[in-house]
């Protein structure tokens, strides 16, 4: 059995979307095959954005950051779901994770200038969900913001390994390929990958 931090990055939580889905598919999965899950919908949480160096080290904290600080720091194994805005993560929660993976808690700087990774012995599987073909993302705009995130932010604080699931032309997907997305969800989370 594992513990599971499922973050739900899609900032729209009016209304459900395929981040959502593939979300609860795949806690699903984890939780009929005996791994312990705790859901962190970020789009239902309230929290400032930081504006300065001095935030960053030293501001405080909003109870659900340092919640959300809880549930990280006692899970194995990390679930990163978003949609693609604009080549990247939507703004809600590359704040969230700004304010998540701070000093002392995803990292520390030591005497010798050197870097502690606090997170380490954690594995974490991102998810995006996108308009355009995945193989483009990939190949032609070389994944970045999946390769910016697992870099300097996941294995910056220890978390390895980091592993992806891309959806591509979510919009044209018919619901015979979402079915095979969700299952391919589902088998990830009783798997615990």
């Amino acid at each position: 059995m594992k513990r599971i931090a499922i973050l739900q990055g899609h900032p729209d939580a009016s209304n459900p979307h395929l981040c959502h889905a593939l979300a609860e598919a795949y806690g699903a999965g984890a939780e009929n095959a005996g791994h312990d899950v705790k859901r962190i919908p970020i789009a239902e949480l309230s929290f400032p954005l930081i504006r300065s160096r001095r935030d960053f080290e030293h501001g405080e904290r909003p109870a659900c950051i340092r919640e959300a600080q809880t549930i990280i720091q006692r899970s194995a194994h990390l679930l990163l779901v978003y949609p693609l805005w604009l080549g990247t993560m939507p703004a809600l929660f590359k704040g969230f994770l700004e304010q998540v993976f701070r000093y002392d808690f995803a990292f520390e700087q030591k005497p010798d200038g050197r870097f502690e990774k606090k997170l380490k012995g954690r594995s974490a599987r991102v998810v995006i969900t996108m308009g355009m073909p995945a193989m483009a993302y990939r190949w032609y705009f070389r994944a970045h913001s999946l390769k910016s995130l697992e870099r300097n932010i996941l294995k910056f604080a220890g978390i390895s390994p980091v592993r992806e699931s891309l959806f591509g032309l979510v919009e044209d997907a018919d619901e015979k390929k979402r079915a095979r997305w969700l299952d391919k969800m589902r088998a990830l989370g009783a798997a615990g990958r």
